[in-house]
């Protein structure tokens, strides 16, 4: 017999009912029944409920070990009665009678119980994830993880794809997010970054005709965490040549659709093929926002033109200031109070916006200020163009577009949620598609690139010689799920002249293009073919699949919200001796004072 097990804790059935069998695992529960032990041990496969009574040899060493301790278990496997079968277990129809136990570690006090669901406070569970790690749906979030990766890993080759490993130290880039540096021991006052994505070594490898490569690629910004961010990521990252836009859609709709399909748990998915492309400027007027919640029904609509000349002066004078007027429909609300209206209201002024205005309607009367100002034929005239009825009511975000477009974003979801409008059991896909290639950037009073520098402008040269900068649109893509981006991607800019031209306009010269972006733009140079790709974020998909509100929750052993270990201690203090080495005095910031402490209470008051 073997040393450990014969069988794991979830392989039993009563077709084993009879035989002698070892089994190894955590005691995850005990009960006692009078003389009556019965404990539930499990392993990563299953649990297999363990019988010890008076007669047992393991009753009394059981009964002296806490819940979490390794045990090895000797004993028969018998059928349990009918009224006891457990058929939510796979071993539900089967007890092990004990005759015989091994204690291989003994179990302390734990901080936290591995049994149950119970809620606990993030820094108990992060500080001890091995075992937070054994419970139930945590346990189950890792394994999923693993068979998605696996999922991903046979799509991506049968498509035809290689896959690559790049490097992880690499140069840093002064585009993108913060880098991750590593200091250079052999070369003093040099560091290596830690790779945000392995963005120009993919397009490296077409460069060096490889023409499709894949890897599930390890990523490391330092940025501020959310729920859905955390500062050492994986994604799924691709690189395709001699393609179009529409190649590399058509070529991820099958992974990302099938991948979802196959592990969704019978919730719908939008089918491979059929993925919305939605223009930028359609989504941000539309859903206020550029990765939309197609689960939403509702539809914002510009109706800035209604306000030009209104009885309501705050509309107009926004309107003559060059602002819009952006509106969210709130259906068959005419049973809601006006205590529904004003709750919404009071949340976009929590949430740091001037107001929400709204209008009433039961049985086709208008009510409200905006209604009484801006007058019932006006209104009529309004809700026919939205196609609204006698009893919806309507939301209104106004001021500077941008303002009016984000306030109109976060009240069509948030109308969505209290209304219980959100259909369940889905996961909607789409594109959104024509970003612009440049923005002007206010604070520093010039053009700058929006998305991503690299990418092929639409129109290429001729566009970047002959169009208003803020005009063009460049090949680059999201794709969106359920409100989450999953990924950015583009059609890549292959020829070193049209990126000088891009990069002058942002006002970077040639000089600086070529010290910045050495490697690329030298490969470019002896012959590159036209290139793109993506790279869906391998944690947001598994959020989404377990259904987690957080990508911690999927993430072996995350960091907290301040990008600390708090099981193993990073990031830690370095001895005197390892800064030596490396050439490197670390400077400590300045110590607030007591007149900066004042001056931050004051504040805050």
């Amino acid at each position: 017999m073997h040393a450990y097990r014969t069988h794991t804790c979830g392989a039993l059935t009563a077709a084993n009912v009879g035989e002698t069998v070892r089994l190894s695992g955590w005691i995850h529960r005990k009960r006692d029944h009078g003389g009556v032990l019965f404990v539930d041990l499990r392993d990563h496969y299953g649990i297999t409920q363990i019988v010890a009574d008076e007669d047992s040899p393991a009753l009394q060493v059981l009964d002296g070990l806490r819940v979490e301790s390794v045990v090895t278990i000797d004993g028969e496997v018998k059928a349990r009665s009918a009224s006891t079968v457990n058929a939510n277990l796979p071993t539900g129809e089967i007890e092990i009678y004990a005759r015989g136990i091994t204690v291989q570690s003994r179990a302390e006090e734990l901080p936290m119980p591995v049994a149950g669901e119970q809620e606990y406070p993030e820094e108990i569970r992060l500080k001890n994830r091995f075992l937070d790690l054994r419970r139930d749906k945590v346990h189950s979030n890792i394994v999923l993880r693993s068979k998605v990766i696996s999922s991903i890993r046979r799509r991506m080759t049968d498509a035809g794809f290689t896959e690559f490993q790049t490097p992880i130290l690499g140069a840093s880039s002064p585009e993108g997010a913060r880098d991750y540096l590593v200091p250079a021991r052999m070369h003093p006052g040099r560091f290596y970054a830690l790779p945000q994505a392995p963005q120009m070594f993919k397009q490296l490898l077409m460069v060096a005709g490889f023409d499709r490569y894949f890897q599930i690629a390890p990523c490391f910004r330092d940025e501020d965490l959310r729920a859905d961010r955390s500062p050492e990521f994986y994604q799924l990252d691709f690189e395709m040549s001699y393609v179009t836009q529409e190649d590399v859609f058509q070529t991820l709709e099958p992974v990302l659709a099938g991948v979802f399909e196959e592990f969704s748990g019978g919730k719908t998915v939008t089918p491979a093929g059929t993925f919305p492309r939605i223009p930028y400027a359609d989504a941000l007027l539309k859903y206020g926002s550029d990765k939309p919640d197609l689960r939403n029904p509702l539809i914002i609509s510009d109706v800035t033109s209604h306000f030009e000349q209104s009885g309501f002066g705050l509309f107009e004078k926004i309107v003559g200031s060059g602002g819009k007027v952006r509106v969210i429909p709130a259906p068959n609300t005419a049973d809601k109070s006006r205590k529904f209206f004003d709750d919404m209201n009071n949340w976009a002024r929590q949430e740091g916006f001037a107001g929400l205005g709204y209008v009433t309607r039961k049985g086709g009367d208008f009510g409200g200020p905006i209604a009484k100002n801006h007058g019932p034929e006006r209104m009529e005239e309004l809700y026919n163009e939205l196609g609204l009825g006698p009893d919806d009511g309507l939301f209104f975000a106004a001021g500077k577009e941008k303002d009016a477009a984000k306030l109109a974003g976060a009240a069509r979801t948030r109308t969505a949620e209290e209304l219980g409008l959100i259909e369940e059991g889905c996961f909607k896909f789409c594109w959104i598609v024509d970003f612009p290639m440049f923005e002007y950037d206010e604070d520093l009073k010039k053009i700058d690139f929006s998305h991503n520098p690299f990418s092929m402008p639409q129109g290429e040269m001729e566009a970047l010689e002959t169009q208003d900068p803020l005009d063009i649109l460049a090949w680059q893509y999201d794709i969106v799920c359920n409100g989450y981006e999953l990924s950015s991607g583009a059609i890549r800019n292959h020829r070193p002249d049209i990126m000088f031209k891009a990069f002058e306009i942002a006002g970077y010269s040639k000089e600086e293009v070529e010290a910045n972006f050495s490697g690329m733009i030298n490969a470019f140079k002896y012959g590159a073919p036209p290139h793109g790709g993506s790279a869906p974020g391998i944690d947001r998909i598994v959020m989404l699949l377990a259904e987690e509100p957080n990508i911690r929750e999927v993430i072996a052993f995350p960091m907290n919200q301040r990008a600390q270990d708090l099981m193993m201690g990073a990031p830690s203090v370095v001895s005197p001796k390892q800064l030596r080495e490396l050439s490197i005095r670390t400077v400590e910031p300045p110590k607030a004072t007591p007149a900066d402490k004042a001056r931050v209470d004051q504040i805050g008051d």
